[in-house]
């Protein structure tokens, strides 16, 4: 297959399908592979409720799971559904026996468990019950009533998390209204491949446009403000004593939720669109606030179809916890898959020292900053072949071969991000291409690699052939066979492209 002299050697050296970054440091400073809304087997709004999904992320590596919990119909015990919806429930207890049944298996890094909490004090004693009957001693307790710095995930090694707002009152019940135009649903449909990820100012701009035309959406129950409270009776000690990661807003708005509180750290929850609104505005704040305390950035209500969205927005300003639906399909989740396949894909990835540092002036990362070019990238991108193997003779064309072409380029900070294509070669299953392609990096530490193959059609829309996001940051230099993956994020058998990088 290689049209040069030289040995294939495979994407990655050895040591970096390990676990190569230091994990010894605060949770804090680590992005981590998380899940929204778990349970769910396809849409937000009248899919089933399962195991199976939350089986698939901890197998893949997500390290948090987010369950949302309510009463079951008959009051007495509690399900895992997604509130004032039509999906249908399963039941707590067989997610938590699912959890720590696979919680391990693909890294031995700590699993946060995320809870939405619907429940009335007495069902909540029950969850402290199954919870701590279930995991025993894999629970993490903190020494204390509250943390005042995140251990490492070292220190947190085959330990399970639960992670939610202190149980202080009583969630009141609203009736969910669906008032999504169609316009808004087309637009978060997805094709084939997925749709192009979005750049900051476009979904700045279109959320801005949208905002007053929208009704009452399913909200995270970290949005919802005291006003949407009821008083009831103290919740059940057993039930707060499981909670080691406190979320929260503080009074203040804004402003103060993103206060650092010395000898206090917790978690706070912020919509994508509540993101880019406080990314706008309060930039240094928010990587601030992530050098010690944990963010969590999580879909927007009018996702019903379980689609994604930028995620390098959060990263770059800190958050770690970019909480995705793992059961979507596009472009935004193969940006995800390949994040987190860097540190030998244990769900865990350290941040880069700038987001962590602050200088003599008390002065931290400005991601509004225009930045100098840190790396070059440079991208030959040889040939391919594999498609026959994996794919029936008529998939691509009925009556002749393929006509192969690949789209290279770079996601990351704006300033980085960027697409490019070879050129279409014409009826050929093993097409070579020869093109070279060169990246300017600002911020090589957060970039990836982004690689598909399309197959070009003159009267439809182009058939796709594969995909593949490789980190920056763990590419090595010299020829290697990429292996291509498809639209669900399962490695082809066969498929792979020959591709040369180079750091100049």
């Amino acid at each position: 297959m290689c049209p040069v002299r030289v040995q294939c050697t495979t994407l990655q050296n050895r040591s970096f399908s390990q676990v190569h970054h230091a994990m010894t440091a605060p949770l804090s400073h680590y992005y981590i592979y998380t899940g929204h809304n778990s349970y769910l087997t396809g849409n937000q709004l009248s899919s089933d409720c399962s195991d199976v999904p939350i089986i698939k992320a901890l197998k893949r590596g997500v390290r948090v799971i987010e369950l949302d919990m309510w009463p079951n119909s008959t009051k007495d015990n509690v399900d895992i559904l997604h509130g004032r919806t039509l999906t249908t429930p399963v039941e707590l207890i067989k997610c938590l026996r699912s959890i720590k049944e696979h919680a391990f298996v693909a890294s031995p890094y700590p699993v946060v468990i995320t809870l939405e909490d619907h429940l009335t004090p007495d069902l909540q004693a029950k969850v402290a019950e199954m919870v701590t009957e279930i995991f025993g001693a894999m629970l993490f307790y903190p020494e204390g009533e509250l943390l005042t710095e995140f251990p490492s995930p070292e220190a947190l090694k085959k330990r399970v998390i639960i992670s939610t707002k202190p149980p202080k009152e009583y969630l009141e019940s609203k009736a969910f209204k669906e008032n999504g135009s169609q316009k808004e649903k087309d637009s978060a449909h997805e094709e084939a491949w997925g749709k192009e990820v979005p750049d900051f100012k476009a979904s700045l701009e279109t959320d801005d446009k949208n905002e007053n035309d929208r009704g009452e959406q399913v909200q995270d129950e970290d949005d919802l403000d005291d006003g949407d409270r009821m008083s009831r009776p103290l919740s059940a000690p057993e039930y707060k004593r499981l909670i080691a990661i406190r979320a929260g807003k503080q009074k203040g708005g804004l402003k103060g939720s993103l206060k650092v509180v010395p000898n206090e750290v917790k978690r706070l929850s912020l919509s994508e669109q509540a993101l880019e609104k406080a990314a706008d505005s309060h930039g240094t704040d928010l990587v601030r606030f992530t050098q010690k305390n944990l963010l969590r950035v999580y879909p927007k209500g009018i996702r019903f179809d379980s689609s994604n969205y930028n995620p390098f927005i959060g990263w770059m300003h800190g958050a770690q916890m970019v909480a995705f639906n793992m059961q979507g399909y596009g472009r935004s989740l193969w940006l995800m898959h390949g994040f987190f396949s860097a540190n030998g894909g244990c769900g865990y990835v350290k941040k880069p020292d700038f987001l962590m540092e602050i200088d003599p002036d008390s002065k931290v990362f400005n991601p509004r900053e225009n930045l100098p070019v840190k790396k070059t990238l440079k991208v030959r991108v040889y040939m391919g072949d594999g498609w026959r193997l994996d794919f029936h003779h008529t998939h691509f064309d009925t009556y002749s071969p393929p006509d192969f072409y690949t789209r290279v380029g770079i996601a990351g900070v704006p300033a980085d991000s960027v697409m490019k294509k070879t050129r279409a070669i014409e009826d050929n299953w093993i097409p070579v291409w020869d093109e070279e392609f060169e990246f300017s990096l600002t911020v090589p530490e957060l970039a990836l690699l982004r690689i598909e193959v399309h197959e070009y059609d003159m009267s439809e829309k182009d058939d796709f052939g594969g995909q593949a996001c490789l980190p920056v940051s763990e590419l090595r230099s010299g020829i290697r066979a990429v292996p291509l993956y498809d639209r669900k994020g399962e490695k082809f058998k066969s498929v792979k492209l020959l591709m040369r990088f180079q750091f100049v």
